[in-house]
C-alpha cells in the first residue's frame, strides 16, 4: 500500500504560545535547543524521578548527560503544561520495547508523546489519542555509507539511494533513517520490526512515502528543524494539522 504525504519539508516554527491546548486534530512537535545554561539544568533535575537521576549519572561525559536531563526536563515542562501539572509530580510508564507513556492523562483522552535529539537539538512531538514517532539526525558524512545503508535499508531503498547524484546522497541516507526510525517509533515495535519489512521514499525534495502492510493507517511529513538536520513524523491516521512550536527556557 502507498501513503503519499506533503511535497515539502516542514519548517514553520512558531514562538510558544502562551497557554498550550492540544486538540484531537492536531500534532505539536516542538524544536529545542538542549545545550542549556546550568541554571536551567538545575531547574530541570530538581523535576527528574530517583530513576531518571541515576540514568543521567550512569553518562560518562558531562555533556551528555547534561543533554539527557535537558531533555527530560523540557518533557516534563511541556507536558505539564499540556496536562495542568506540576512537572515533578508526572510519572513515566515505558512499554515492552521501552517506548515510554505517561500514567496518568487527561480524561478526555490519552496524550501521546515521543522525543528524539542529535548533536544538540530536539523534537518532541504530542498528539492526543494517537500513536506517533518523531526522530531527527545531524546529517554527517562520516556515517551515511553504503555499507551501513546495506545493512539498515531495504533493497529498493538501496536501490534509490545509489540512483541520487554523489551530492544528494547524504541527505537523502538521513532522510530514509529518520523515516525508518519515526515509523518503528510510531509502532512501539523496537527491534522487533524487521526494517526490510516496510519501505520509505529518500529522495531530497520529492513527496514521503511509506509502503507497508499498514500505511493507510498512517502518516508521514519530513520535518526540517536546522539546515544541518533533517526530521521525520509518523503519526497515526490522517485527519490532522500539524504545528511547530520553539521552545525557549523560562530562567525565572
Amino acid at each position: 500500500m502507498l501513503n503519499n504525504h506533503a511535497t515539502s519539508d516542514f519548517d514553520a516554527w512558531e514562538p510558544s504560545p502562551d497557554r498550550l491546548e492540544l486538540a484531537e486534530d492536531e500534532i505539536h512537535v516542538w524544536r529545542a535547543s538542549i545545550d542549556c545554561e546550568e541554571i536551567v539544568l538545575r531547574q530541570f533535575d530538581a523535576t527528574l524521578s530517583t530513576d531518571e537521576k541515576a540514568r543521567a549519572e550512569r553518562f560518562l561525559f558531562p555533556r551528555d548527560r547534561n543533554r539527557f536531563v535537558a531533555v527530560r526536563g523540557i518533557l516534563r515542562e511541556l507536558l505539564g503544561r499540556y496536562l495542568s501539572r506540576p512537572p515533578a509530580d508526572l510519572k513515566f510508564e515505558y512499554g515492552p520495547q521501552g517506548k515510554p507513556g505517561l500514567r496518568v492523562n487527561l480524561p478526555q483522552g490519552s496524550v501521546q508523546f515521543n522525543v528524539s535529539h542529535s548533536h544538540g537539538v530536539a523534537l518532541l512531538a504530542f498528539a492526543l489519542g494517537r500513536h506517533l514517532g518523531v526522530d531527527v539526525e545531524w546529517v554527517r558524512p562520516d556515517f551515511a555509507t553504503e555499507h551501513i545503508a546495506e545493512r539498515y535499508f531495504s533493497p529498493q531503498e538501496v536501490m534509490e539511494l545509489r540512483r541520487l547524484p554523489p551530492s544528494l546522497q547524504d541527505e537523502g541516507f538521513f532522510l530514509c533513517w529518520t523515516r525508518k526510525e519515526a515509523y518503528i517509533k510510531a509502532l512501539g515495535g523496537g527491534l522487533t520490526v524487521p526494517l526490510d519489512s516496510f519501505q520509505v521514499s529518500l529522495t531530497p525534495g520529492k513527496p514521503e512515502e511509506l509502503r507497508a502492510a499498514n500505511s493507510s493507517h498512517w502518516s508521514l511529513r519530513s520535518l526540517r528543524p536546522d539546515q544541518r538536520y533533517v526530521g521525520a513524523l509518523v503519526v497515526e491516521g490522517n485527519a490532522w494539522q500539524l504545528c511547530g512550536w520553539d521552545w525557549r527556557a523560562n530562567h525565572s
